[in-house]
C-alpha cells in the first residue's frame, strides 16, 4: 500500500466524521430527552484519542489491568453524574455558554478577567496536548508506511 493511499483514506475518514457530526448537529433539537444519554454516552469516543490509545497500550503492559483507570473515570461520570450533567447543559443553552471560560466567567457576574483566565489556561493546557496528538499521528503514519513499503519513511 502506497502512502498517498494512507493519506487519501485518512482524509475520506475525517470528512465522513465531519459529516456525521454535521447531521447530528442538525437534528440535535428534534432528538428525544431518553435518547441524550446515549448520545453523551457515544461521545466519549472523543476522549479516547490516539494519544489515550498509545497510552493505555503502554500502561497497560507495564501495570496490568491499572489502564482501566482512564476509562473508568468518564464512565462513572455519565453513570453517576448525569443529573449533574443534565444541569450544566440546561444551564449552558440558557446562557448561551459555549465553553468553560464563558462558563466561569457567567458563575462570576459575567467577568471577562474570569474568562480571560481560564482561557489562558486552557491555551496553556492544550498546547503540550495537540503536541502529543501530533506526535501520535506521526507515528502512526510512519508506522503505516514504513510496514507497508518496507522502508522508513524519508
Amino acid at each position: 500500500m502506497q502512502g498517498w493511499f494512507i493519506v487519501i483514506i485518512a482524509i475520506a475518514y475525517v470528512t465522513l466524521l465531519f459529516a456525521i457530526a454535521s447531521l447530528g448537529d442538525r437534528r440535535s433539537a428534534s432528538t428525544p430527552g431518553r435518547a441524550r444519554p446515549f448520545i453523551y454516552a457515544l461521545s466519549l469516543a472523543i476522549y479516547c484519542t490516539s494519544w489515550t490509545f498509545f497510552g493505555s497500550v503502554g500502561l497497560s503492559s507495564e501495570r496490568g489491568l491499572e489502564f482501566l483507570g482512564i476509562y473508568a473515570g468518564p464512565v462513572l461520570v455519565f453513570v453517576f453524574g448525569f443529573p449533574l450533567l443534565n444541569r450544566i447543559v440546561r444551564l449552558a443553552k440558557t446562557e448561551k455558554i459555549t465553553s468553560v471560560a464563558d462558563f466561569l466567567g457567567a458563575r462570576y457576574g459575567k467577568s471577562f478577567a474570569v474568562s480571560a483566565i481560564a482561557t489562558l489556561i486552557a491555551t496553556i493546557g492544550a498546547v503540550p496536548y495537540i503536541a502529543l496528538q501530533l506526535k501520535a499521528i506521526s507515528g502512526s503514519v510512519s508506522l503505516m508506511v514504513e510496514h507497508y513499503t518496507g522502508s522508513p519513511p524519508s
